[in-house]
């Protein structure tokens, strides 16, 4: 029977230094990895990922961390390669890595679509294809998407549009890599607190999705905390690898498939 714990195992998180990557690096140390590989995408992410590295290594974890803009397939492959050197096969790699637009449909240039579809499917494309070629056996692959996927709503076309593809992306990897023990799931959390989500969102938007899950009232801000999405991640990446193929919306009710 492989060994499904966390404990001894290797994790790359891209998108690691903040926010939700930041926490799932450093819950994954506390609960035992051996090393935890993070990257971040520009200068401006450094003390943050500086920050994490410190708590990582506060855990008794080994932290490395890479900077890299991951919309080139040349460069997914050199942070994977540079995991490897540095600590490495990965056990768990987790992509975090997205951006969002909200604005009309009719109002979308080419250029921003292009940019959409460069941060949320090409690079979880290229991501799941070089975790297919370098995470180990009965290893765990998670990616981040969104719960909008779930929902019938305006104005996220361009954002939710092009995390779509990562479902397909996830089913056919699940398949691939299936041989070799390797699982692979989307996590799709609702909005979250986020600086991610505020920029995004006026005043009115922001106060609908904070009332908007059915655990609204129970929340902390009444959106998606990040510290509420950890727990299930890290249950896909060891005890819950049975779990594959598939997406999973956290959200507190916020939508469903």
């Amino acid at each position: 029977m492989a060994d499904h714990s966390i404990a001894g195992k290797t994790v790359l998180i891209a998108g690691g230094a903040k926010n939700l990557g930041g926490l799932v690096a450093r819950d994954l140390a506390r609960h035992g990895a051996r090393a935890v590989a993070i990257h971040y995408n520009s200068a401006n992410s450094k003390s943050d990922a500086d920050n994490t590295i410190a708590a990582i290594k506060a855990a008794g974890a080994e932290g490395v961390a890479f900077q890299a803009d991951l919309t080139q397939a040349k460069a997914m492959e050199q942070l994977f390669s540079e995991v490897v050197a540095a600590v490495g096969r990965p056990d768990i790699a987790i992509n975090t890595v997205g951006k969002v637009l909200k604005k009309p449909f009719t109002e979308i240039s080419e250029a921003e679509y292009d940019a959409m579809s460069a941060v949320n499917s090409k690079a979880a494309f290229f991501f799941l294809r070089e975790a297919g070629k370098h995470v180990n056996d009965n290893g765990k692959v998670v990616t981040l998407v969104t719960s909008l996927l779930g929902a019938f709503t305006p104005f996220y076309a361009a954002y939710a549009g092009t995390k779509a593809p990562v479902e397909h992306f996830t089913r056919a990897a699940a398949k691939e890599f299936g041989e070799r023990g390797i699982s692979v799931t989307a996590v799709g959390p609702g909005p979250m607190d986020t600086p991610f989500f505020y920029p995004a969102e006026g005043a009115d938007a922001v106060a609908y999705h904070r009332t908007a899950a059915a655990l609204s009232k129970f929340s902390n801000t009444g959106l998606t905390d990040i510290e509420d999405v950890v727990p299930f991640i890290r249950h896909l990446v060891s005890d819950g690898w049975w779990i594959t193929g598939q997406t999973i919306l956290v959200n507190g009710g916020y939508t469903t498939k």
